[in-house]
C-alpha cells in the first residue's frame, strides 16, 4: 500500500494547492493509516495543522480540499469527519485490480530500492578460542534479517563477520599451551573447541594472577605481530579450530557471512594514528595516545579521551574500529556501514563515530548506523545461564528447540493416530525449532531485553513461528485437497464480496510499505507483526468463507486470495531467515 499511500498523498497535495494557493506545495497533507476501519482506510489531518495559518476552522480547511480532491479512480467520495479529518476509503474494484497485479509478480509488488547502495552489515562477531554462546545469538539473527531484507530490496551488501581473532588472548593462550599440551600448536584438529575454550579459561586464570606469566604472554603477543613463523602457525590452528565449529552453527541457521577479523587491519593501525596526529586531535595523556570527546566525560566530569595507542604502545578495540572504518568507506565504497551490536557498546560506536568525524574520514553521503538490542534472559527475569550457572552455549541452545520440537510433533501425531516416516519428523522438528528460536527473538523489539522460553516460542497459537508456519501449511492443505495447481489459476479472478477477504485483501497490499520500513528502520519485528496480523486475518477468512465449497467465480478468487497469502508469508518468513513447511 505504499505505493497507493503516495498516490493519494500526491492527490491530497494538489487538491490543498488547489484549494489555497501555491504558497502551501511541499506541505506535508499528514496521510496516515485510520486509526479505525470503520471511518475508511487512509485520513488526511492537515487542515488541523493549517487552521492558524489559513485563519478558518480546520472543518472549513478540510472541506475546501475535498472539493478539490480527485481520488476517484482509488477512493469513494472523500468524507469530513470530526474537527476536520478527510476520511478516504479505498474501492473494491481498486483493490481487485492490485490484486490481480500481484498475482503474476514474483515481488508481490514490492519495488526494489530506486537507487541501490553499497551497504555494509557488521554482525555475529564471535571470538576465537570461544564457544558461540547465547550473546552470539541476537546479533547473528538479527544481522542476517537485516542483510536478507537489504538484498532483497536490491542493494549490494557485504556481509561482515568481524571475529576477535588478535589481540592478548592469543598471548597468553599460546602461552599456556606451550606448556601444557604443546602438540595443539603444531598440529591441526589436535583437540576440539571444548578443551579449547577449558585451556582458554585457565590461561586467562594464570594471566590475571602471575606476573611471569603475563610477560611471558605479552611478549608472545609481540612475536606474534612480528610475524614470528612459529606462533603464526599456531595462531592459524586456533583460529581454524574456531572457525570449523562457528560454521556448523552458521550453517544450522543458514546464515551466510564473509569473514574479516581483527587481524585483516592489524597492518592499517599505526596509519590510523599517524593521520590523527596529523590532523591535531591526538593528545598524550599518561604516555597513551588519546582523542578527547565532546560529551563523554568520567565520574570526576573531566572529559573523557579515547585511547588509541596505549602507552605500552599497543593499540586496541577503537583502533581496529577506526581502521575498518576508513576501509570500508575507501576500499569496499560502502554508502551505509551497520553495526549489530548489544546495548551496552553504544558508547563506544559513539566514540569512534565522533572521532572519524572530526578526523573528517565521514564522507557527507556515508551513513553510520549502530543497531543496538537489548539481552537474552531467562524465565526468572535474569541473564540467561545454564543451571549451573554457566552462559549458555548456543549449539545447546539450538539443539535443544530442536529436540522440544521433535517430541511435541510425536506427540500431535500420536493425538491424531498420524504415521510419518522419521526422514519428514525430523525434518519438520529441525524447521520448527530453529524457525522458533529466530522469530521469537525477531519478534521483539530489538531495542527490549527479552525472557526466552521455549514453551512459548513452541506454541501453535499466538504470535510464534510454529503458528505461521500451521498457516502456511494449512494453505498447501488446501491446495491438496482440492487438487489445486495456485500457478495455474485463472488471472484477473480477484472478486472481493465478503468483508473478510476485503481486510486480507488491504492487508495483503501492506507488504511494500512494511518492508520499505524495516530497510529504513532496521527494526525486523516490524515485519513480524506484520506477517502475524496477516496471519490472523487468513484464519477470519478461512473460517467464515467456503473456499473449495464456493461457487465459481467466487472459488476461484478465494483460491487466488490463498495463494498470495502463502506467497506474502513464505516471502515474509524468508527476509527473517525462516524456511517454510508445505505439511506439519
Amino acid at each position: 500500500m505504499n505505493a497507493t499511500q503516495e498516490k493519494l498523498k500526491e492527490q491530497v497535495q494538489q487538491a490543498l494547492v488547489a484549494a489555497f494557493g501555491a504558497d502551501l506545495a511541499g506541505v506535508d497533507p499528514i496521510l496516515v493509516p485510520a486509526s479505525n476501519p470503520k471511518f475508511g482506510d487512509y485520513q488526511a489531518n492537515v487542515a488541523l495543522s493549517l487552521s492558524k495559518k489559513l485563519g478558518k476552522q480546520p472543518r472549513a480547511i478540510a472541506g475546501a480540499i475535498a472539493l478539490k480532491l480527485d481520488v476517484s479512480e482509488i477512493c469513494e467520495p472523500p468524507e469530513i469527519a470530526g474537527p476536520g479529518f478527510i476520511n478516504l476509503k479505498l474501492k473494491t474494484a481498486y483493490l481487485e485490480a492490485q490484486l490481480n497485479a500481484i498475482q503474476a509478480d514474483p515481488r508481490l509488488g514490492v519495488p526494489a530500492a530506486k537507487t541501490p547502495k553499497r551497504e555494509i552489515v557488521d554482525f555475529s562477531s564471535p571470538n576465537i578460542a570461544k564457544e558461540m554462546h547465547v550473546g552470539h545469538l541476537r546479533s547473528t539473527i538479527i544481522g542476517d534479517s537485516i542483510a536478507r531484507i537489504l538484498e532483497f530490496q536490491g542493494h549490494d551488501v557485504l556481509r561482515l563477520n568481524h571475529v576477535g581473532d588478535w589481540g592478548t588472548q592469543f598471548g597468553m593462550l599460546i602461552t599456556y599451551l606451550r606448556e601444557v599440551y604443546p602438540e595443539a600448536l603444531t598440529t591441526a584438529n589436535a583437540l576440539d573447541i571444548g578443551d579449547l575454550v577449558s585451556f582458554y579459561r585457565k590461561a586467562k586464570l594464570r594471566f590475571d594472577t602471575d606476573e611471569a606469566f603475563q610477560e611471558t604472554a605479552r611478549q608472545e603477543v609481540v612475536r606474534l605481530q612480528a610475524g614470528a613463523e612459529d606462533t603464526l602457525h599456531a595462531w592459524k590452528l586456533l583460529c581454524e579450530q574456531s572457525r570449523r565449529e562457528f560454521q556448523v552453527i552458521y550453517e544450522l541457521l543458514d546464515i551466510k557471512l564473509t569473514e574479516r577479523g581483527e587481524s585483516f587491519y592489524n597492518p592499517l593501525l599505526s596509519g590510523v594514528v599517524e593521520d590523527l596526529d596529523k590532523s591535531g586531535l591526538l593528545v598524550e595523556n599518561q604516555g597513551a595516545k588519546c582523542v578527547f570527546l565532546e560529551g563523554f566525560t568520567n565520574r570526576e566530569g573531566e572529559p573523557l579521551p579515547l585511547i588509541v595507542q596505549k602507552s605500552d604502545g599497543g593499540y586496541n578495540y577503537a583502533t581496529t574500529d577506526l581502521a575498518s572504518l576508513r576501509y570500508r568507506i575507501q576500499q569496499d565504497q560502502a554508502k551505509r556501514i551497520i553495526y549489530v551490536t548489544d546495548a551496552g557498546q553504544g558508547n563506544h560506536f559513539a566514540q569512534f563515530f565522533q572521532v572519524a568525524r572530526k578526523a573528517g574520514w565521514i564522507p557527507d553521503d556515508v551513513e553510520l548506523v549502530h543497531v543496538p538490542f537489548g539481552l537474552v534472559l531467562g524465565e526468572d527475569g535474569k541473564k540467561f545461564k545454564t543451571r549451573s550457572g554457566d552462559t549458555v552455549r548456543l549449539r545447546d541452545l539450538l539443539d535443544e528447540a530442536v529436540s522440544r520440537a521433535h517430541a511435541d510433533l510425536k506427540t500431535r501425531l500420536q493425538k491424531e493416530e498420524r504415521q510419518e516416516t522419521e526422514e519428514f519428523i525430523n525434518e519438520v522438528a529441525r524447521v520448527v525449532g530453529i524457525s522458533a528460536v529466530k522469530y521469537a527473538d525477531l519478534s521483539q523489539n530489538r531495542t527490549s531485553n527479552y525472557i526466552f522460553s521455549y514453551d512459548k516460542m513452541l506454541d501453535l497459537k499466538g504470535n510464534t513461528a510454529p503458528y505461521m508456519l500451521y498457516v502456511y501449511a494449512r494453505i498447501h492443505g488446501i491446495s491438496r485437497k482440492g487438487d489445486i495447481n495456485f500457478k495455474e489459476l485463472g488471472k484477473n479472478a480477484v472478486l472481493l464480496q465478503h468483508e473478510t477477504e476485503l481486510a486480507l485483501a488491504k492487508y495483503l497490499l501492506q507488504l511494500d510499505e512494511v518492508i520499505s520500513s524495516v530497510e529504513q528502520d532496521l527494526l525486523p519485528n516490524r515485519l513480524c507483526e506484520y506477517l502475524f496480523e496477516l496471519s490472523q486475518k487468513f484464519n477470519q477468512f478461512y473460517d467464515r468463507c467456503p473456499i473449495l465449497q464456493a461457487e465459481e467465480p467466487q472459488r476461484t478468487s478465494r483460491l487466488v486470495l490463498c495463494d498470495l497469502t502463502a506467497r506474502t508469508l513464505k516471502l515474509g518468513l524468508s527476509l527473517l531467515g525462516i524456511q517454510v513447511l508445505e505439511r506439519m
